[in-house]
């Protein structure tokens, strides 16, 4: 496994965002999408527990400040073109706010699809 070694080579979007799948480290189930800008992943790399950018709040979200479910860093990695993370994490609790363990939880119903 490589190291990648400059947060600076990191290839936000035009908005400052980088878009992060975290997975549950023990299960490696996918349990989200999120996004972090810059500050968002120093705070991240210096509290050992996850924070986003919230898109629809415009503001930082330390994931759990409110419902108690940190995530705690286990290892990042970053895809080959820099422009996502996967985070592994060790969940407190669901992730998802409807209290799912993930937020992917529903197929698609492809017969039904409008």
């Amino acid at each position: 496994m490589q190291s990648f070694r400059n947060l600076a080579d990191l290839s936000f979007d035009s908005h400052g965002l980088l878009p992060v799948i975290v997975q549950d480290e023990r299960t490696r189930q996918v349990l989200m999408l999120a996004y972090m800008n810059r500050e968002a992943l120093d705070l991240t790399l210096q509290s050992g527990e996850m924070v986003f950018w919230s898109r629809s709040r415009q503001r930082l979200w330390h994931k759990g400040e409110t419902s108690g479910n940190v995530q705690r860093w286990v290892a990042l990695y970053v895809d080959c073109d820099a422009d996502c993370l996967l985070a592994l994490v060790e969940p407190a609790g669901p992730a998802c706010h409807t209290g799912n363990t993930s937020c992917f939880y529903r197929t698609l119903a492809t017969q039904e699809l409008e």
